[in-house]
Formats: C-alpha cells, sequence, structure tokens
C-alpha cells in the first residue's frame, strides 16, 4: 500500500499511510435548509447579509440621547420600539423612547438604560445612573458582516448551523452526497439474532455496533448480512459491495490463522495490506483498495472492532465523506485505581471519567479483554496508556479521551 507494513505499525502510522491514500469521493447537490442535517458542506458558506441587520437594543429600557440626560432632569417618554415595529414618530429634545429587546434603536441613540435603573411617573422617566456611549446597544454587523465566512466546506450540519443558516435566510446549501459503505460479518459461527444457537455458535454483533456509528456519520449503510466461510459467497459478497459502495467494512477473517482464502481473495481483487497494529485492543487490521471501493478489515472480537472503527476508520471515511475531522479532546486525569498494562502496545482501556473532589478521576470498567463487551457499554471514556508504559499505579496521571458522538 505504499509504506512499510512489518512488524507492529503504530496507531498513528497507519492512520497518516490510509489518509494520504484517500480523497473525497462524494458529488455534491442542492438541498433545502431543513433536509440538510447531518449532511456535509461542499461549499464555502458566505453570509448574504450582516447579523444584526440593523442596531437594536439588547435591553428592555429606554433609548435616550446622552445631551437629553446632562441637565439631570426626567425626560418625557415620546413613544415605545417593539421588536417587528421601530418607533418612527418624532423624538423631540429632552424625550426619552420605552424600547424592548430587539428593537431597532430610533436614529440619534445613544444608549439604551435598562428598565431596571429608572423610575417612571406616567410618561415622566428619571434615570438613577448615567449611561455611557453605545450601552446596551448591539450594532449592525456586530455578530456576522456581510459577505463574512461563517461555515467552511467540510463542515457537518448539526442542530447548531441550522439555526445559523436560518439566521442568514439561507433556505439551500450545497452539501455532499452521503457516504455509501458497504458492511457484512464473516464466520460460520455467526448467528443472526432472534434465532438459537447450537454448541460453538454465537450471535453476531458486530455488525450492529458497526452499522450504528455508520449511521451516527451520516453514511448510506448496505447491510450484506453474515457472509459464512466460503469463497464463491465472499467473492460475490466483495464484488457487489465493490460495485455499489464508495467503502466496505469487514468484521472478522484478518487474524492470523484465520481463513487463507480471505486474504487470497482480497489480494486478487484489488490491493490489500494485512497489518499488525501496535494497539490493544484491535491489533489485526486490513486495509486497501477494491477496483471501485475502499476496504477496511476490522478484528473480530467486539471491543476491537469499535475501538479500531472509532480511532482508524472514523477519520477516513470521514475524509472520503469531504467532512473535515477534528481529532477527539483528550484530558489528563488522576487514576483511582490500579491499572494493568504491558508496555509494547498504545491501549485503550474502557474507563469511567467522574469529577472528584481533587479534579478528574477515571477507573477501569473491569475486564479488558477485546471479547468483554460489558466493559465497553459501562464505560463513557478511553483510558489511553502510552506504547512503552507498564502498569499505572493509584494516584498516577494518564490521559483519556472521553467517548465522542459515535460511542454515545
Amino acid at each position: 500500500m505504499g509504506f512499510d507494513t512489518s512488524g507492529l505499525l503504530p496507531l498513528s502510522d497507519a492512520l497518516q499511510g490510509m489518509l494520504a491514500q484517500l480523497d473525497g469521493c462524494c458529488d455534491s447537490e442542492q438541498l433545502p435548509l431543513p433536509e440538510a442535517l447531518g449532511r456535509v458542506l461542499a461549499m464555502d458558506i458566505a453570509s448574504p447579509l450582516s447579523v444584526p441587520p440593523f442596531d437594536n437594543s439588547a435591553m428592555d429600557g429606554y433609548a435616550v440621547r446622552l445631551a437629553d440626560l446632562a441637565v439631570g432632569a426626567p425626560l418625557i417618554m415620546a413613544g415605545k420600539a417593539f421588536a417587528g415595529q421601530p418607533y418612527q414618530g418624532e423624538w423631540p429634545a429632552r424625550h426619552c423612547v420605552r424600547i424592548m429587546t430587539g428593537a431597532p434603536v430610533p436614529a440619534g441613540t445613544d444608549a439604551v438604560v435598562m428598565q431596571e435603573e429608572t423610575q417612571a411617573d406616567g410618561d415622566r422617566i428619571t434615570f438613577l445612573t448615567t449611561p455611557v456611549s453605545g450601552q446596551n446597544i448591539r450594532r449592525r454587523g456586530e455578530d456576522i458582516r456581510e459577505g463574512a465566512s461563517v461555515l467552511a466546506a467540510g463542515t457537518r450540519i448539526t442542530a447548531r448551523e441550522m439555526p445559523l443558516l436560518a439566521s442568514l435566510g439561507i433556505a439551500s446549501v450545497p452539501v455532499r452526497r452521503p457516504l455509501k459503505v458497504a458492511i457484512f460479518s464473516t464466520g460460520d459461527e455467526l448467528k443472526p439474532i432472534g434465532t438459537p444457537l447450537a454448541h460453538g455458535d454465537i450471535y453476531d454483533s458486530n455488525r450492529y455496533g458497526v452499522r450504528a456509528m455508520l449511521d451516527r456519520m451520516g453514511c448510506d449503510c448496505l447491510d450484506l448480512g453474515i457472509i459464512p466461510d466460503n469463497p464463491a459467497q465472499l467473492r460475490a459478497a466483495f464484488l457487489k459491495a465493490d460495485r455499489e459502495a464508495d467503502a466496505l467494512i469487514t468484521t472478522g477473517g484478518v487474524s492470523v490463522g484465520e481463513a487463507d482464502f480471505t486474504k487470497q481473495l482480497l489480494e486478487e481483487l484489488g490491493e490489500i495490506g494485512f497489518w499488525k497494529l501496535a494497539i490493544k485492543p484491535g491489533k489485526p487490521f486490513a486495509f486497501g483498495r477494491l477496483p471501485h471501493a475502499w476496504f477496511f478489515g476490522l478484528p473480530g472480537n467486539p471491543v476491537s472492532a469499535m475501538v479500531t472503527f472509532d480511532q482508524l476508520v472514523q477519520p477516513a471515511l470521514a475524509k472520503l465523506a469531504g467532512q473535515r475531522f477534528e481529532r477527539p479532546l483528550q484530558l489528563q486525569a488522576i487514576a483511582a485505581e490500579p491499572l494493568k498494562k504491558a508496555p509494547g502496545r498504545l491501549d485503550f482501556q474502557r474507563g469511567i471519567l467522574t469529577q472528584g473532589p481533587n479534579g478528574l478521576e477515571v477507573r477501569s470498567t473491569g475486564s479488558q479483554d477485546s471479547a468483554v463487551f460489558s466493559s465497553l457499554s459501562r464505560a463513557n471514556c478511553y483510558i489511553v496508556l502510552e506504547r512503552e508504559r507498564g502498569r499505572v499505579a493509584a494516584g498516577e496521571t494518564v490521559t483519556v479521551e472521553p467517548f465522542g458522538g459515535l460511542l454515545l
């Protein structure tokens, strides 16, 4: 695949090697704003107007001219201004205008005095404080100036972006089509949920986790189900995925000692690298290219499949989808208990992060075996232990990575 895959490959090298080969593959389309939630912007968005579009009041109170207040006598209320109903009458000297939050300030206004700093006697208003110029006035363009860039191409539209775009009057946006990802599980021992298990069988669970994460990423999923260890059926599944999807993700069949025909078939159809990653869980991993689709082979153990998807496949799919991807936030916390660790691999242990009396604390969810999925379901973070680090004593500082949107 263009770089060394011998030995144990560091996670950062594997990710860098994959991303260097990937480019966005999704065409763009114009969608009405209500239909664009979850989609990736195909172009930068510039503001067609200033926000706010006019000077307006930040408080309920009175619009005043500083010169009228200099005398110190009460002012007469000339009228009222509401949001959507500006004051349009005459504004004689020694008068003020009652104004509500969001209402355009009348021409000539120097400041808005909040109503709590006034006393009213009919239409005579006494001011208890002396305002400064510009007080409680939101200026035109203070938030966004007309023509300014507000969202960059590659931004995924979430609930935060929707009201921003709507506030600019943008009715439709250019977005990328969803990335289409095919998935299937391999293994004769796998059985569909809802069916009885024979001795030696297990339920197919990885596919449900992978599909859930793809849904969170906004991908269209082509679920091909469980494919037995049969060369003809595997070939048919690979070819169908290659015809109909941008990427294929499989779970199982990439470990040393598993069916050789899986490896042979992949190498026959495309260019595939089988890696041993220097991470735990998730050492076996495959990446490459079929004739038309990219391929990601996840390990069969449940936790390993989820961790390698989260750490490796997620940023790769984001790049294919044209999405800007930021690495998750990592924090420092105190280990509330000893943690087992052997040097040699970067370890993503599953932990529970809490706020303790002296700062952030983290403890293990229990067994860290890659087949124990309950340890992941109880966790809210990874405890990220460096490759050469050994056992961790209680009280030591460790790096934690709170779960992002895929695992919440």
